[in-house]
């Protein structure tokens, strides 16, 4: 694997969370700790750590399957990596920017199915770089039953 592809590769993923980190961290100050949260909402000091490691994590995995010979799911996987990107970065917004719980679930559920979308197609591609997806696929959805509750607690 080359290494200059690979660093490439997680400074994009980076990116597109120091994008949506954008949105939150307007909000993580002054508006998400006025919400009512369930008792098993991590500690906000979790969140930073987490997510680093899941996009080093996207990063290598993108890498890996850019790595390989070009076939069709290839395109497919790193197109559908490239739409979960978006939708991540996407849902700081909807959540923290927009500060709507609910409009945010809403876009989870649509990062979630690229999430897993983007694990199936790398796997396919490269066993490896589907197994690194597999706590991202289940961060995200952690964090979907988490968002939806905020949004119920929270109408």
């Amino acid at each position: 694997m080359n290494w200059l592809a690979t660093s490439a590769s997680i400074a994009l993923a980076l990116t597109a969370g120091a994008v949506g980190s954008v949105f939150t961290a307007r909000s993580i100050r002054n508006w998400y700790p006025g919400l009512a949260k369930p008792p098993w909402n991590p500690p906000s000091w979790v969140f930073g750590p987490v997510w680093t490691v899941l996009y080093v994590l996207m990063g290598v995995s993108a890498a890996l399957v850019w790595s390989q010979p070009e076939s069709m799911v290839r395109t497919a996987a790193l197109a559908v990596y490239a739409v979960q990107l978006a939708l991540n970065a996407l849902w700081s917004y909807l959540f923290f920017g927009l500060r709507r719980p609910m409009t945010g679930f809403v876009g989870l559920v649509a990062l979630w199915i690229g999430v897993v979308a983007t694990a199936v197609l790398s796997w396919r591609v490269s066993s490896w770089a589907g197994w690194l997806l597999v706590p991202y696929v289940a961060w995200v959805s952690f964090a979907g039953v988490l968002n939806y509750r905020v949004a119920e607690l929270n109408p």
